[in-house]
């Protein structure tokens, strides 16, 4: 066999949130060299980019299916992917002149540990979460704490044995957690997914060690090994500039780049809150109705990011953009319905603010862009994202928390407005700006972490090929 090349396949989970990061991190493996076969499924085929290098190569894989509607969502499609993908990729694989060194998959793909082994190659796990929300997670599902009182959703969970002893309400623990039968089939089903994760032989995180080194220590500990890699952040930027065009990265945009770039260039640098929830959250009606309202009461210039329902979703469910509001704010008001150039709007010298609800992929853009941060975490790794941000970095101040909350309009215009000034959050933000774009320059930590796992896989490869 030939070991001139390193070859690993790259296994998103099948959504946007998940596809884009590790999509952008077999982009940097291809920069050295690795040639990376991506697994997709039709729906998000789109996402990846058109000729970009030979080494860049895709397997289309079945498209999900839900024959259960009772069943979770997420229980149902890892449960395909694992039933229908796991004979194909095994088939294709052995069939291959250079087979995969490795397999890097998603942490919802836990069982992928399986398909590593008996391909007889490494698994890396890929964390779409930071190091402290996945060091959360592993301590969640390994030691299953017990609610003791589950009538009362203020109780606390902690955690003594993570950095700074985190602890939470009940309500902000994760769904699969404490919604699902304990011991049943699906509580199950998500704990043996996760311990999959643990027993791994690596961890890739789109992270930087500037940021969350005392939870990339403590994963090594906990793990019992260093294969712990910090490789963020893992974005398409150089330098502090954006290298590709929005509507290349994450599908097209429902405005065109020369509309929200003509519409920023024109106000002063710092004078702009970009807010956004997401591509997966749906404010309520009564929320879009509290933020609009606050937006209108800040008085400041805004990009309104709101993600529009899919067919299929009952209206009503779901907030929309108040009648008028555009008009009431025409001229300091940009809105935008569906998918939005995030990390170019972000990074434009006008935006100084964002008002998020901290997924990480949210949050890694806010930081590496420098902007201070309003936390509205709704849910999944988000709270943990927020305590991070606001407790921890100081970068960010809590605009509100929870998927049902509806804060008041005044406070929330005032802290909108308050976004925007000399802020210590903003020094701080711009502080662990630089700290970011200094990990992913020439000699920085994340360009060494990602030389030595890609090291460490060539001698994977090399090993194999003398055995």
């Amino acid at each position: 066999m030939s070991t001139a090349t390193t070859h690993v396949l790259a296994y998103p989970f099948p959504t946007s949130g998940h596809v884009i990061p590790l999509l952008d991190f077999t982009k940097t493996l291809v920069s050295r060299g690795v040639h990376v076969t991506v697994l997709v499924t039709p729906y998000n085929e789109a996402l990846l980019p058109k000729n970009y290098s030979p080494l860049l190569q895709t397997l289309l894989l079945p498209e999900p299916q839900f024959p259960n509607p009772k069943q979770n969502r997420l229980v149902s499609m890892v449960t395909f992917m694992r039933h229908h993908h796991y004979p194909i990729i095994m088939d294709w694989a052995q069939a291959q002149p250079i087979p995969p060194a490795a397999i890097i998959s998603d942490f919802f793909l836990g069982w992928t540990h399986l398909l590593a082994r008996d391909l007889h190659v490494p698994r890396v796990v890929f964390s779409p979460s930071g190091a402290f929300a996945l060091s959360v997670s592993y301590s969640l599902w390994r030691d299953a704490p017990q609610n003791d009182n589950p009538e009362d959703p203020n109780g606390v969970v902690s955690f003594p044995n993570l950095p700074n002893s985190p602890f939470y309400p009940w309500w902000q623990i994760t769904h699969l957690f404490h919604d699902t039968e304990r011991g049943g089939p699906e509580w199950k089903f998500h704990r043996e997914n996760m311990l999959l994760n643990i027993d791994s032989w690596g961890v890739v995180i789109n992270t930087f060690t500037e940021l969350e080194q005392v939870y990339l220590n403590h994963l090594k500990k906990e793990l019992g090994h260093e294969r712990v890699f910090a490789v963020g952040p893992v974005l398409p930027i150089q330098t502090g500039s954006i290298s590709t065009k929005p509507e290349e990265r994450g599908g097209n945009s429902t405005v065109s780049r020369h509309d929200i770039m003509e519409w920023l260039d024109a106000r002063d640098k710092g004078s702009v809150v970009y807010v956004c929830f997401g591509s997966r959250t749906f404010l309520t009606s009564s929320q879009m109705e509290v933020l609009t309202r606050a937006l209108e009461i800040s008085g400041v210039n805004f990009v309104l990011s709101v993600r529009v329902p899919e067919k299929g979703h009952v209206a009503k469910e779901h907030g929309t953009v108040p009648r008028g509001f555009s008009d009431r704010v025409k001229g300091r008001g940009f809105v935008i319905e569906g998918w939005a150039p995030q990390l170019v709007i972000l990074s434009h010298r006008a935006v100084g603010a964002f008002v998020s609800h901290c997924g990480w992929n949210s949050v890694v853009e806010g930081l590496v862009s420098g902007v201070a941060m309003l936390t509205w975490p709704m849910g999944a790794d988000q709270y943990t994202n927020a305590k991070l941000l606001v407790d921890e970095l100081g970068v960010a101040v809590r605009a509100a928390e929870g998927e049902k909350v509806i804060p008041e309009a005044s406070e929330l215009g005032k802290r909108i407005e308050e976004a925007l000034g000399r802020t210590k959050e903003r020094v701080k933000a711009e502080m662990l700006r630089d700290d970011a774009l200094l990990a992913i320059g020439n000699g920085g930590s994340s360009q060494r972490e990602l030389d030595a796992l890609v090291k460490l896989l060539s001698e994977v490869q090399r090993v194999e090929s003398t055995s």
